[in-house]
């Protein structure tokens, strides 16, 4: 990574975080309303990769359904009562594919490809996406608008994600020597994979201790709890980090976009994140309260 476009990152990121910050406290339709865009965005940039790849989704279904999911998702605000209508909103995607390759692909135009990316687009996004309302709103904080502990439970895993991303890629640059997955991520390494592992760890005891205390409410997370949390955040966070590496590769593209200057696009910056909000709202109730 060249110094400018590391300073682009940092000057990014000094924008981004603060704002980032203050949509996750307000919680509500503010925040449904930054969700959904950035789900319209990253389903265009998997889109994208599809037709990269030689393939032609219907992005005319994978768009607005992915828009009807997380706005479901913020009407609801809870994961079960959305859950029948986001199987449904799947099964229409799927049934309205095939029935468009039908007409529009028949059996030369790769009517398979055209189906699956479609529906991958839209459940790749749009559900991890949906995931951050419900985290932010999960039962097990007592929920308000602009909670501070429902900020909490979105921001841990946030944080932890990219500060863990962060320490991979400088201990990759600083000790890495063992590829990862070459054929996945050619510049990924065993030695950067594991100082991710370890800076996420260390972000999520540290983010814990300094922050959880000053938000009073009834959450009750220990250090060691946070740490073993932490450590299973970063592991998904680097398979979804791999997962999207091996979209790019096959779609041979560098970057998802370039929306965010220095940083790609939405997908580059948010492809851990889709695996470890879902994995955080699974399993933060058998961790809050436990080990203090």
């Amino acid at each position: 990574m060249t110094g400018s476009n590391l300073g682009l990152r940092l000057v990014v990121a000094g924008i981004g975080i603060p704002f980032g910050f203050a949509v996750v406290w307000a919680g509500g339709w503010i925040m449904t309303t930054v969700v959904l865009l950035l789900a319209l965005a990253a389903c265009h940039e998997v889109l994208g990769f599809a037709r990269a790849g030689g393939w032609v989704p219907f992005a005319g279904i994978a768009l607005p359904v992915t828009a009807l999911l997380v706005v479901f998702a913020g009407w609801f605000g809870a994961y079960p009562p959305w859950a029948g209508i986001a199987l449904g909103l799947l099964l229409a995607t799927t049934l309205a594919s095939l029935i468009f390759a039908i007409f529009l692909r028949g059996a030369q135009g790769g009517p398979m490809v055209a189906v699956g990316s479609t529906l991958l687009a839209t459940a790749y996004v749009a559900l991890p996406m949906a995931f951050m309302i419900f985290l932010r709103q999960h039962p097990a904080a007592s929920w308000s608008p602009m909670s501070w502990e429902g900020t909490f439970l979105l921001v841990f895993p946030l944080l932890v994600t990219w500060i863990g991303d962060s320490s991979a890629y400088f201990g990759g640059r600083r000790f890495g020597n063992r590829k990862l997955i070459p054929a996945v991520s050619p510049s990924k390494t065993v030695e950067g994979a594991v100082a991710g592992l370890l800076g996420a760890m260390a972000a999520a005891a540290a983010f814990t201790v300094l922050l959880l205390p000053t938000m009073g409410g009834g959450l009750q997370l220990s250090v060691l709890a946070a740490a073993l949390l932490g450590l299973v955040v970063g592991v998904v966070a680097q398979l979804g980090d791999l997962a999207e590496s091996l979209l790019k590769r096959e779609a041979g593209v560098k970057d998802s976009g370039s929306l965010l200057p220095g940083h790609g696009g939405v997908m580059d910056r948010f492809d851990a994140v889709l695996f470890t909000v879902p994995t955080t709202y699974l399993l933060v109730p058998f961790f809050l309260g436990w080990g203090g």
